[in-house]
């Protein structure tokens, strides 16, 4: 990506998180910082974009079939009401659940894109501190991600009971 939209096309900047010596302020930072994210973001997220999307398909396609939309159905309901009312909130339950277990992956492709595309943050803290042999600042990174995958879990849970009414939160 660097290569083409950034050196072959001239698109967007090569690495870091804005530009420096540009001087922007407001709105012109905002835009270059933008400018900045652009490939990283859709580094990160293409992979996951295709997965939940066939997921997406697959679980509604399982539950269009179901009895309890067939029931709908014979209610006299719109396909709109149908369709977002009962199929979807019963298709998004392994959705959920494939997005909690994907934090501590998004966690580990921080790593990498923020080391390639020269980005400030956690992932590319870890890496430094993995080189440098600091074990204390690779601990505190560590305890940060894993809390960030407790709380993904717990908020997956609350969403579970929010999406599915046999779910209660005692």
């Amino acid at each position: 990506m660097i290569l083409c939209f950034s050196v072959w096309l001239g698109w967007l900047p090569t690495s870091g998180l804005y530009s420096v010596g540009a001087g922007h302020t407001g709105f012109a930072y905002i835009k270059d910082v933008a400018a900045h994210l652009v490939m990283p973001v859709v580094a990160l997220c293409t992979f996951y974009t295709a997965i939940y999307s066939r997921l997406a398909r697959a679980t509604m396609l399982e539950t269009m079939h179901l009895d309890f939309v067939r029931t709908a159905r014979a209610k006299g309901l719109s396909e709109r009401r149908v369709i977002y009312g009962h199929a979807l909130r019963n298709a998004l339950l392994p959705i959920v659940t494939m997005a909690g277990l994907q934090v501590s992956s998004l966690i580990g492709g921080a790593v990498l894109i923020e080391t390639v595309f020269g980005l400030p943050g956690m992932g590319r803290t870890a890496f430094d501190a993995i080189f440098t042999r600091d074990t204390n600042l690779l601990l505190g990174v560590m305890f940060i991600a894993s809390l960030a995958v407790v709380v993904v879990s717990l908020v997956v849970d609350f969403l579970y009971a929010l999406l599915d009414p046999r779910v209660e939160l005692k």
